[in-house]
């Protein structure tokens, strides 16, 4: 990962970022919170040597201390001068429990002793620590007094009682919030690259951008109501899903425009990508536009088409590629006259070979001098080899993503298995993509309910008739057309 793909992470996951560095902070303040406050108090008890009474004594006796200070510090710790000091004040612990409260230490090149001691109680702490300097200045006169002498050479004084300590020592709030922001801010940042690293689904557009060259021709955003209302012409004219496939039928233009080029295949990696539904509102969109659409339901494994338009479902693609019937006898109008959909007959048990027939090139062929685009829905490319077959009969495919739902090897196989059937990707389409309340929300809020562009619910009496009494309202072409469109559709039927 380089500088700005982390940036991007970051930018992707700063809310769980930022929480875990809140969750980190409150834990160091609770910490804080629940420790039992510890109160530090200090005695300085110094080391010197008696009967010096010339320069070379001295300079002996203060290097023999200086070696000897190490010792003390030692046996600071040692039952034999903490016990004295339990007895002293009473206390019922330990001397093990004592020492672990009990420390001390001797700056670099003195005869200074510094004593520490630790205590929930400011007072028993002082006078723990006054007791422990006195107690080490009774031991050392013991051990180091010679036999048969009755004072010791080595004389340990304290030149600094421990007073009553006003402030806590622990816990450091102050602290323990630094580290919790710390630690809470390295976290998320850990989780959020490990979420990034192992995450193998495709969530966005720039995942797409990352596995292929093709380009994105458009990006649906995730709606809630898509579920239940999968097609555009159920929704209002300036909805993020209309705009978002206005946007797609525009994109379209920028294809390579040739005879095969007006037949395109739509296809996903997997089922329940949103293929179909996306092949249903597109073409609604181009036949909005102007354009003579034709709409071929070629998923003979789980056709869907005729379900969501309303149409009759038994006669259709099958029909005519087995011989039972022309193509003018499979095509129901549907909306306002310029689409026309041709359902998927019967489920044969066969697919494959039908729609790699002969039969199926040349119905292909028919369609491309009939209409100006022929969208046909395809099964998906990884359970079946039926959208490979078709994509290489036409134009190219069109590949439907599924944000978070499609694995982005998945989708790598999917590509694959196109360019292994010589087949064209003429780009994808990014389906379901989460807003996160960030452009996608508010880029469409420019139209108003008065302003956007409408849709009619009007339509010819044939569409009315074949689509039956549960279907959509057919579409009605607007007023205003898209003019960059009609510029594709001039060039194609030219």
């Amino acid at each position: 990962m380089e500088l700005a793909d982390y940036l991007s992470l970051l930018r992707k996951r700063w809310l769980s970022i930022a929480l875990l560095t809140v969750v980190g902070v409150l834990a160091g303040f609770g910490a804080s919170a629940l420790a039992t406050p510890a109160y530090t108090a200090q005695a300085q008890v110094f080391v010197s040597v008696r009967g010096s009474d010339t320069t070379s004594d001295l300079l002996q006796g203060s290097n023999f201390t200086v070696r000897q200070v190490r010792s003390y510090i030692q046996l600071v710790q040692s039952p034999r001068v903490l016990q004295p000091v339990l007895d002293e004040l009473g206390l019922t612990e330990t001397t093990s429990d004592l020492a672990e409260r009990v420390s001390a230490e001797s700056p670099l090149d003195t005869v200074l002793i510094n004593l520490s001691v630790e205590d929930p109680s400011p007072e028993q702490a002082a006078a723990i620590a006054n007791a422990v300097a006195d107690s080490l200045s009774d031991v050392v006169q013991e051990l180091e007094t010679p036999m048969g002498e009755v004072q010791s050479p080595v004389e340990v004084s304290t030149v600094r009682s421990a007073s009553v300590p006003e402030a806590p020592s622990s816990p450091n709030t102050t602290m323990n919030l630094a580290l919790g922001l710390l630690v809470g801010l390295a976290l998320g940042v850990g989780i959020a690259v490990l979420r990034d690293v192992l995450d193998t689904k495709v969530r966005d557009v720039a995942d797409v951008n990352a596995i292929t060259d093709a380009p994105v021709l458009g990006a649906i955003a995730h709606e809630a109501e898509a579920a239940t209302h999968p097609l555009i012409i159920e929704e209002p004219a300036g909805s993020p899903r209309s705009e978002a496939f206005r946007r797609l039928r525009t994109n379209l233009q920028f294809l390579a425009v040739d005879e095969n080029a007006k037949a395109i295949v739509v296809t996903s990696s997997l089922p329940a990508e949103g293929k179909s539904t996306t092949s249903i509102n597109l073409a609604l969109t181009l036949a909005d536009a102007g354009a003579k659409v034709a709409l071929v339901d070629a998923d003979l494994r789980r056709p869907t088409v005729a379900k969501y338009l309303g149409l009759e479902g038994s006669v259709g693609l099958t029909t005519a590629l087995i011989g039972r019937a022309a193509i003018d006898d499979v095509v129901q109008p549907w909306g306002n006259g310029n689409l026309d959909v041709i359902t998927s007959g019967q489920v044969p048990p066969n697919p494959s070979e039908l729609l790699g027939s002969h039969r199926m090139s040349e119905l292909v062929d028919e369609l491309n001098r009939r209409y100006d685009v022929v969208i046909i829905d395809s099964p998906p490319l990884l359970p079946v080899t039926d959208g490979a077959i078709l994509a290489r009969l036409v134009g190219g495919a069109v590949v439907v993503v599924g944000a978070g739902t499609t694995q982005k090897a998945q989708l790598q196989d999917s590509l694959d298995t196109l360019g292994t059937a010589n087949a064209r990707v003429l780009g994808t389409v990014v389906n379901r993509v989460p807003t996160r309340g960030g452009r996608d929300k508010y880029e469409y809020s420019y139209y108003t309910a008065s302003d956007a562009p409408t849709a009619g619910r009007t339509g010819t009496t044939a569409g009315k008739r074949r689509a039956g009494k549960h279907a959509p309202a057919p579409a009605q072409i607007p007023e205003h057309r898209d003019a960059q469109v009609e510029a594709l559709v001039g060039s194609r039927a030219s």
